[in-house]
């Protein structure tokens, strides 16, 4: 099952749940985002051949994260690109996240261990902006 975060013709969010699976090879973001994410099913003895990446230069606006929840419970609240909130969403063990726009902030519903994956070079506290989170009373999930 995969998950689409909209919002005004933006994607905020791609999940990818833990039961998702599927023959080949699949990419779920557009071709045009600076971090792709795909998902592979191939059978014993499939090849990819060996290759090399060429050096290509790319321009790179905003960090695009993906997450891999690799065990626990973890919400996500997704906001738009001034900060209000729009929804949330419940992340499980297995589950992989790529935030792409707008704001997004977690709350950790049991312990849980993440991988996180994104652009570099790291930029610090310039990459990104806080502000405060959403009440637990007006959490809305998706």
């Amino acid at each position: 099952m995969i998950d689409y975060i909209n919002h005004n013709n933006l994607i905020l969010g791609i999940v990818i749940r833990y039961k998702f699976k599927q023959d080949g090879i699949e990419f779920f973001t557009p071709d045009d985002f600076s971090q792709q994410l795909g998902y592979m099913n191939r059978p014993k003895g499939y090849i990819i051949p060996p290759h090399v990446h060429n050096p290509v230069t790319r321009e790179v606006q905003y960090t695009k994260e993906v997450l891999y929840i690799k065990n626990g419970k973890v919400r996500v609240d997704f906001y738009d690109e001034v900060q209000n909130y729009l929804q949330s969403t419940i992340l499980e063990s297995g589950d992989v996240i790529l935030l792409a726009y707008g704001g997004h902030g977690f709350e950790m519903l049991e312990e849980s261990e993440i991988i996180e994956i994104k652009q570099g070079p790291y930029a610090g506290e310039a990459d990104k902006t806080r502000f405060e989170p959403i009440s637990k009373e007006n959490v809305r999930l998706n």
